[in-house]
């Protein structure tokens, strides 16, 4: 993986959404928002919340876009083009249904793989797909018709705290990967079970 420079955490505005499932890839934004000690704030040209952290060595962009989840292109790509930040730079955290609640996969490249967030992002940036994934379990409902409700309703107790424990997996293995050590940031996620 490349120097990662700008982490993007993917959801829904709102209190209505901001316990919903479809919120993880923001959860963990927030997450290293509040270890870094730094308040993400409303900003415009950016379409969502940011914020300058730094972790470890490294200086990073923190952005939760405040458009709806099938326009979270157009965060991204604002921020891009103001910092000059290449697909490569980026890693964009968002829940994923292929993967059960307590679990986390980073990835690089890829599609969609059906998710509206992903979908759009890359889109708006010129279908490039090269940008690095950070992947939030949230399990699957068991049926496609299923999952528009699903993701966006909360998780019960217990999925919530496999999913927080997953974030704080993901918060101890990112400082690895920004340091240049991403085989290592991966083994470890990877290996929880």
């Amino acid at each position: 993986m490349s120097q990662v420079l700008a982490l993007i955490g993917l959801g829904n505005p709102g209190p209505q959404y901001a316990a919903t499932r479809h919120n993880a890839g923001a959860w963990l934004v927030d997450a290293v928002a509040r270890e870094a000690r730094v308040e993400l704030r409303p900003e415009k040209k950016f379409l969502g919340l940011y914020a300058k952290a730094r972790l470890g060595d490294t200086q990073l962009h923190l952005l939760n876009p405040t458009t709806f989840m099938n326009r979270s292109g157009a965060a991204v790509a604002a921020l891009c083009q103001f910092f000059k930040l290449a697909p490569e730079e980026l890693l964009v955290a968002h829940d994923e249904l292929d993967l059960p609640a307590g679990q986390a996969r980073y990835k690089t490249g890829g599609g969609h793989g059906g998710h509206n967030g992903l979908r759009d992002t890359i889109s708006a940036l010129g279908n490039q797909k090269q940008f690095h994934r950070l992947r939030i379990g949230i399990g699957h409902p068991g049926e496609s018709h299923q999952v528009v409700n699903y993701v966006l309703n909360r998780p019960g107790k217990a999925e919530q705290a496999a999913i927080d424990a997953a974030l704080d997996e993901c918060l101890a293995t990112l400082p690895l990967g920004l340091a240049g050590n991403w085989p290592r940031a991966m083994q470890r996620l990877h290996s929880v079970k």
